[in-house]
């Protein structure tokens, strides 16, 4: 396995974390509602927003991790 393969698959692997997390957070959420350990309501509103809005950067960051790649691979050829 060459290094830009290696690469590629730590992309898909940053993915991955980055789907299980939001999993882990709306199970958690979902869980909570349903056994009426946390009150869902409007105060959770703005947590979620901030969380999203946290994965949304995560996953941006690993694109550009990406494309500064494949950048760098056209420039040594």
């Amino acid at each position: 396995m060459d290094l830009q393969e290696q690469f590629e698959s730590d992309i898909r692997f940053y993915y991955a974390v980055g789907g299980f997390v939001i999993l882990v957070y709306t199970a958690a959420i979902v869980t909570a509602a349903l056994l009426d350990l946390a009150i869902v309501d409007r105060r959770l509103l703005p947590l979620t927003v901030g969380f999203f809005l946290f994965m949304l950067v995560y996953f941006v960051a690993i694109s550009a991790q990406l494309l500064e790649a494949e950048e760098a691979q056209r420039t040594a050829r």
